[in-house]
């Protein structure tokens, strides 16, 4: 373990000084370390995926939902896996068996990959001293390469997620396969792919839970759901806890109704996993400063989007100008949507009335 230890750091950095890589050399870099695992590879016990589940603090969903998956799995039950924090394959998952590949003569690019990041990881070595080319990377690689992911995009994705190189092949293409009998297109899951690179490292029942959730839960129809994971598909991947605590905040602190939020959340998906506390310091200034009721705000949700700091400066300006005015119904009309989403140029000509040096000189005396 020594001296392995002190080859890492070497063929890490003998990858840093080329920013393409042919397979040759991916061998030269990857070496096989036998059929003894290293010392700590699997520290943690297989779980199920329910375990695991309650175990990070919320419950899976057993819904008669459309997303509950019929569809067989390989006979194996490797789907029934656990998101850990490494990311590291269950000891009863099989083997991949060899089969025929295409050619892969092209070279692979693997500039991009922010190895340093990768070191940071105390198994990243264990895992990637057991790789072997031809078993492991290249067909992994052809996969990716065919969802979609392209060339330039490979090293963010394999800097995030190095450790897809140790899912079993088999488990990867059925994941893609429950989304697309879920009628996700495979354009889409190759950017959900690229936009949350560990969403194939989960099991299809959890994938399956999840989108169950977000359509019990937010009442959404089956559309929405699909279009609001492909927007954001960290919603799969990520703890269910911020999301309920927003739903929560939104109803009770804040006061909007169910169908409010649905628009709200279904126009800005990042509202489900917004902070907390700039969620209700962007709405108490919007609400209860600048007087923006309810039903406009909904209509611009945009706002929880944008920094509350310029938000500010605009609307003291305006209100400097008396021109502060957020009510459609009434003359001289400020959209709340422009307002957070215009340049200062725009903003100064054609909802202040003013130029850019007036506004820039009011922002001193702030």
């Amino acid at each position: 373990m020594a001296l392995l230890a002190q080859q890492i750091p070497r063929w890490l950095n003998s990858i840093k000084l080329s920013s393409s890589v042919t397979a040759t050399q991916l061998r030269k870099c990857f070496p096989r370390a036998g059929k003894t695992l290293l010392p700590g590879f699997f520290a943690q016990p297989q779980l199920s995926s329910d375990d695991c589940f309650l175990r990070s603090g919320f419950k899976t969903y057993r819904t008669s939902s459309v997303w509950n998956s019929s569809q067989s799995t390989n006979s194996s039950g490797q789907e029934i896996n656990c998101a850990q924090s490494t990311l590291l394959p269950s000891v009863n998952e099989p083997s991949q068996k060899s089969q025929k590949i295409p050619s892969f003569d092209s070279e692979l690019s693997l500039e991009g990959v922010d190895l340093s990041k990768i070191e940071k990881h105390p198994d990243a070595a264990n895992l990637l001293l057991r790789l072997d080319f031809e078993k492991d990377i290249k067909q992994i690689l052809l996969f990716l390469k065919d969802l979609g992911i392209e060339d330039n995009q490979l090293g963010t994705f394999l800097t995030k997620n190095y450790a897809i190189f140790s899912e079993d092949l088999e488990n990867l293409k059925t994941r893609v396969a429950y989304l697309l009998s879920k009628n996700f297109r495979k354009v889409d899951i190759a950017q959900m792919v690229r936009n949350a690179p560990f969403l194939l490292s989960f099991s299809v029942e959890r994938l399956d839970n999840r989108l169950g959730f977000f359509q019990k839960e937010l009442e959404l129809s089956v559309k929405k759901t699909r279009d609001l994971v492909i927007r954001l598909p960290r919603l799969l991947t990520g703890s269910l806890e911020p999301v309920k605590e927003n739903m929560k905040v939104y109803r009770l602190e804040l006061g909007f109704k169910h169908n409010e939020i649905q628009h709200m959340i279904t126009k800005i998906p990042k509202m489900l996993t917004a902070n907390k506390r700039k969620v209700t310091e962007t709405f108490d200034y919007v609400h209860n400063v600048m007087h923006v009721p309810h039903h406009i705000i909904v209509k611009f949700p945009q706002v929880f989007n944008s920094r509350l700091f310029k938000v500010k400066e605009r609307h003291l300006f305006l209100a400097y100008l008396g021109r502060a005015q957020y009510d459609p119904a009434k003359p001289n009309y400020i959209s709340l949507d422009k307002l957070v989403s215009v340049p200062d140029e725009i903003f100064c000509e054609e909802m202040a009335k003013a130029s850019v040096q007036d506004f820039e000189k009011f922002l001193k005396t702030l």
